[in-house]
């Protein structure tokens, strides 16, 4: 298998920094975050939660430019399984995040599943199982968000797999690919959700390789991740409990995954996420700075 490594773009994101919230006392300044990833030796950052870095243009892109830095992506939140009802509060919150995302010449917006538990107290907010008519609902109107997106903003949607979501698992994941049309519709792949989900991130990019879109870089420790399930934690005490973990001590080794997305021979950003919510000020650039020269270790 042939694979080239040098089209795949490195970055890192808020998230690396314990950062969930736009606005949250046990975060790092969105100005330390910045100075710290670009320290750290990444060149490519996400947005993170919205308002937590600069939403106006100008002043983002001087803060960014001036430390060497560009933006790969936003992100945003969906029900989209709800159906039409709840288009128009999701344009509401997508339509600000894509224009920022625009304006920063990124050109990609992860979109993310909404829980069906809540990610703090586990209270049950709805089924963790969709009906044929809800997978029917979240395939049409995850097309329509990527059709109004790419009109409107120029952006691609890549749909992010996500524990405590209703698209988690192998299973899931390959049904609403199959679902949806391959030309508005990718995937970003994060490997330590799929992970956490119990898929294999090497045999996805291998079977689903045009609809990989974008990548995040995570592992799950195997130890705690057992304790998770069996305690049926929900995802942000699992996150406490440091069921994400610092590259290469957990799964899945990222070595074969970039040289699988490698051999797809196409260009792809791949941001490390490791989830450290709520964490030390202290603690996430020692991090960043050892997964920066482990991922330059594998040729990345």
């Amino acid at each position: 298998m042939t694979t080239d490594r040098t089209r795949i773009r490195i970055g890192s994101a808020p998230d690396s920094w314990g950062v969930w919230f736009p606005d949250d006392p046990r975060q790092v300044p969105w100005s330390r975050f910045l100075d710290e990833v670009a320290h750290a030796g990444y060149a490519w950052i996400e947005l993170g939660p919205y308002g937590y870095l600069p939403t106006d243009p100008a002043r983002l892109a001087d803060e960014t430019g001036r430390r060497g830095l560009r933006v790969s992506a936003g992100t945003v939140f969906t029900g989209l399984h709800h159906g039409p009802a709840v288009w128009d509060a999701t344009w509401e919150h997508v339509a600000d995040v894509a224009e920022l995302t625009r304006a920063t010449g990124a050109e990609h917006l992860v979109v993310i599943p909404a829980f069906w538990r809540d990610d703090k107290t586990g209270e049950v907010l709805e089924s963790p199982t969709l009906t044929a008519a809800q997978w029917r609902d979240l395939a049409t109107q995850t097309e329509r968000l990527a059709r109004e997106v790419r009109e409107r903003y120029g952006l691609k949607i890549v749909v992010h797999p996500h524990a405590d979501t209703h698209v988690d698992s192998e299973e899931n994941v390959a049904r609403l690919l199959d679902a949806t049309d391959p030309d508005l519709v990718n995937l970003c792949l994060d490997t330590g959700h799929y992970a956490y989900c119990g898929g294999d991130s090497v045999k996805l990019i291998e079977t689903y390789g045009e609809r990989i879109g974008y990548l995040h870089l995570k592992q799950v420790d195997p130890e705690i991740l057992a304790q998770v399930h069996a305690e049926e934690l929900p995802f942000g005490p699992a996150v406490a409990r440091g069921v994400m973990c610092e590259p290469p001590t957990g799964v899945p080794a990222l070595e074969p995954v970039l040289a699988a997305a490698g051999a797809l021979d196409v260009d792809l950003f791949a941001i490390v996420e490791q989830d450290m919510y709520p964490c030390d000020p202290d603690r996430p650039l020692p991090i960043a700075e050892r997964t920066r020269a482990f991922l330059r270790s594998c040729g990345a």
